[in-house]
């Protein structure tokens, strides 16, 4: 009778357990919070070069990292994510949970390249 109470329980504590929240995907650029939405091309021109060595000088200078998606700045919560410094001013997919305007980065890659037709 114990075990089965034990059992039952536990059942009932997995079932009351909240789902765990699904990971989502953004296009968009890591940017920092001194600049943010700020670094565009009428700012950098084509120069992405520029555009990352400014970033650079941003997040040394105490700014944090942000995403930018459509000109929409998203806090990011995990400000040690490794490859955070690897990507900052790079376009990324960037994969994480979003709670309102904070996202907890769970994976950062660079998008693929568009293959153009001979």
């Amino acid at each position: 009778m114990k075990k089965l109470f034990v059992c039952m329980a536990a059942c009932a504590l997995v079932a009351a357990a909240p789902p765990t929240a699904a990971a989502d995907t953004w296009k968009g650029t890591l940017s920092d919070s001194m600049c943010a939405a700020k670094h565009s091309a009428s700012k950098h021109g084509d120069n992405a070069k520029r555009h990352e060595d400014c970033v650079a000088k941003c997040l040394k200078g105490g700014g944090e990292h942000v995403f930018v998606v459509d000109e929409k700045v998203f806090k990011i919560a995990n400000q040690d994510f490794a490859d955070l410094k690897a990507h900052a001013g790079h376009e990324v997919n960037l994969t994480g949970e979003r709670k309102g305007d904070t996202i907890t980065v769970s994976k950062i890659e660079m998008p693929a390249k568009d293959k153009k037709t001979p």
